[in-house]
Parts: C-alpha cells; structure tokens; sequence
C-alpha cells in the first residue's frame, strides 16, 4: 500500500513521482523496491506523453492541451510551442538534436529541430566593423 504522500503516474512507460517530500522514501508495490522523489514540479497542463534529450539538458512533455512545453532537468521552463490536436506522441533521435511528433489524426510523423536563441553582451568587447551592422558575428577562443 503506497502512502498517502506519494501519487504515482505512469505516462508512456515513465514513472512521475509527484507531491512527496524530497526526503521520503516509500516502499513500492514489488516486496524490496523502494521509491524516493529527487525532482518533481508542477505542470500547466496535463502530461500526455514524456521524453528527455539524450545530453540530458532538456525534457520534453506533450501535453492535453495541445503544447510541447520544454524543462530543463531542474524544473525551469525554458520555453513551449503549440502542436496540432492529433499529436499522441513525441520523441527525440538518439543525439538529441530533433524531436518527432507523431500524428495519428493527419497519419504522419514531424521531425522538428529545436534551438534557443541567445544574445550576448559585446559591449566593450573589441571588433571590426560597422558597429551598427546586421550581423554580428562574435568568436570565443581559448589557446588552451
């Protein structure tokens, strides 16, 4: 019998362990298994399908409403687009660097690559050119 402080779901074959204190072990369903929260948070929208990059940095959950909201491993949410309504599942290719979405009402399958722009702050920074160009193009080494 599980506790009263552990709800367990079982979406797509991932265990998500919810609303249990981070410090608490339970003892599962199986005699010797015994089930302990290390991170967990609170979602907009029910979760309908799961599935992490395979460098770990982002997670990616398909949810009811129709969105593909995208955490990083502590919880933040680093950003979300909308899917068509027939998307059931969702998955990433063995490096990480797309996710498919697959379709049953359109019977199709979508290979989308997902990237996160970020500015940096060049000022003061030494250059070449026209500061007010359209592209920047800003280079980081190290000789080491």
């Amino acid at each position: 019998m599980l506790s009263k402080l552990l709800q367990l779901t079982l979406i797509a074959g991932s265990l998500l362990i919810i609303n249990a204190p981070a410090d608490a072990t339970t003892p599962g369903p199986s005699p010797g298994l015994l089930l302990k929260q290390t991170n967990g948070w609170q979602m907009p929208y029910g979760p309908v399908d799961i599935v992490q990059s395979a460098d770990g940095t982002s997670i990616y959950i398909l949810t009811e409403s129709h969105q593909v909201l995208i955490y990083e491993p502590n919880g933040n949410l680093k950003g979300s687009f909308p899917v068509d309504a027939g998307v059931v599942a969702i998955d990433t290719d063995v490096r990480g660097e797309f996710i498919f979405l697959i379709d049953r009402e359109k019977k199709t399958l979508r290979k989308i690559a997902v990237d996160f722009h970020t500015d940096i702050d060049v000022s003061g920074s030494p250059f070449k050119g026209r500061p007010d160009a359209p592209v920047t193009i800003a280079v980081f080494s190290d000789f080491e």
